[in-house]
């Protein structure tokens, strides 16, 4: 539903190279982190084994969603101390994807949609936690339903800020290589099958997947799927939800089209997989989203899934696992922003210019 049919056609990686940089990734948060070793005058390549924004960071719900893995509240239980300086750095970032996506962007706010009694409390914590933070966040009642708004959250079509931003690094001078899967990754060097690249720092930027690269990270991949429809001039959905603490979300474009995921909870166990394409199952109970919650009867044209790494504890991987190779990932379903903040810190830490310091999951 976000590919608009370009074919953007960049090289496969040939040959020697030697540069300050290579990342492993070429999606929001791997081209993040081109971004911001550029910024730093280092020379930079970046490889992915398929193209930019291929996987899940092209192929998401589209939600600019500023905040952590979970509800603030529940998220200081498990991040600790961190928690808020983290959240506080995802709504700088969020103003950069905004930037990134441009006319794919949509600055209208997000809304926490509570469907039943536990939820509606659910969230009248968050919104105490978020006050006591400083943090943006009001209470919602309103067309949708109750639950809480988020000023300053939004959408954008994922794939065109993937591609955007791609076309931005290039410009800047960084090395992008599609169908460059890296074969073998090791301090200051990374193969794929036709190319070297000897590199300082080496990144790897990878959210689905990412134990198939790391087998000693005790992550999990899960399918996430989606539909989308014909415009139906008929439902108003002024700003991006989710509901069901967040099994299920939906949005509609400014063409009236509607993008809907979730069910992954009424079929855990069948959604813990690297295969792609869609089940009958699931996309049956998305339906039921779209016509109960969402209230459209528009026909369905478009069913895809990504693919997204979740860890036991609810944090983000980010650590260096070896010398000079850093590993960032699995940002249980909420990579577009917060992937970035974790591409970026990594960047910073591979070139000495400080510490990591965001919270590395237990995995």
């Amino acid at each position: 539903m976000w590919d608009d049919g370009v074919v953007t056609n960049r090289s496969t990686l040939q040959g020697s190279h030697q540069v300050d940089v290579c990342v492993i990734g070429l999606g929001g948060s791997g081209l993040s982190a081109i971004d911001e070793a550029l910024s730093h005058g280092a020379s930079v390549i970046g490889i992915d084994r398929l193209a930019v924004g291929a996987e899940a960071a092209g192929r998401n719900g589209g939600f600019l969603k500023t905040g952590l893995t979970e509800p603030l509240h529940s998220a200081l239980e498990a991040w600790g101390e961190s928690a808020i300086p983290v959240y506080r750095k995802t709504i700088d970032e969020v103003e950069s994807v905004f930037a990134q996506a441009g006319e794919g962007g949509r600055r209208v706010g997000s809304i926490r949609l509570a469907t039943t009694d536990a939820e509606v409390a659910d969230c009248e914590t968050h919104l105490e936690a978020l006050r006591s933070a400083s943090l943006p966040g009001e209470p919602y009642d309103g067309p949708e339903g109750v639950g809480l708004y988020f000023p300053i959250d939004g959408g954008f079509n994922p794939l065109l800020r993937c591609r955007r931003l791609a076309d931005q690094v290039t410009a800047g001078g960084a090395v992008l290589g599609e169908r460059s899967e890296a074969v073998s990754v090791a301090t200051g060097r990374v193969e794929t099958s036709q190319a070297t690249v000897q590199a300082t720092t080496v990144v790897v930027a990878v959210d689905g997947r990412l134990e198939v690269m790391f087998p000693q990270l005790a992550v999990r991949t899960t399918r996430l799927q989606m539909i989308g429809t014909e415009p139906d001039p008929g439902v108003t959905v002024a700003c991006p939800v989710y509901a069901d603490f967040g099994y299920n979300y939906w949005q509609q474009l400014p063409d009236g089209r509607l993008a809907v995921g979730g069910a992954r909870n009424l079929h855990s166990d069948d959604e813990w997989t690297h295969d792609g394409g869609v089940s009958d199952a699931v996309q049956t109970d998305i339906e039921v989203v779209l016509r109960h919650q969402v209230g459209s009867q528009a026909a369905v044209t478009h069913r895809w899934s990504g693919h997204s790494a979740y860890t036991e504890d609810g944090l983000p991987v980010g650590r260096e696992v070896e010398p000079g190779v850093w590993v960032v990932g699995a940002y249980n379903g909420v990579g577009n922003v917060l992937g970035a903040v974790y591409g970026r810190e990594a960047v910073r830490a591979g070139l000495g210019l400080g510490p990591f310091d965001l919270p590395d999951s237990n995995a």
